[in-house]
């Protein structure tokens, strides 16, 4: 089976980033949101989108 080398160094690093939590969801969540935070870069949230019940009677 083919391996794709850049999915396999993601894989690599995803499982890295998880061992230094100890694979600790929350953990690891926190430190994602921490980094995002550093970045410097702005982050967009947009709100969840709801069906428009009145459309459908």
């Amino acid at each position: 089976m083919w391996e794709d080398p850049i999915v396999e160094e993601i894989r690599k690093v995803r499982q890295e980033h998880a061992a230094r939590f100890d694979y600790g969801l929350a953990a690891i969540c926190r430190d994602l949101k921490e980094q995002e935070e550093r970045g410097g870069r702005m982050v967009v949230v947009l709100e969840a989108k709801r069906p428009d019940r009145a459309a459908k009677k």
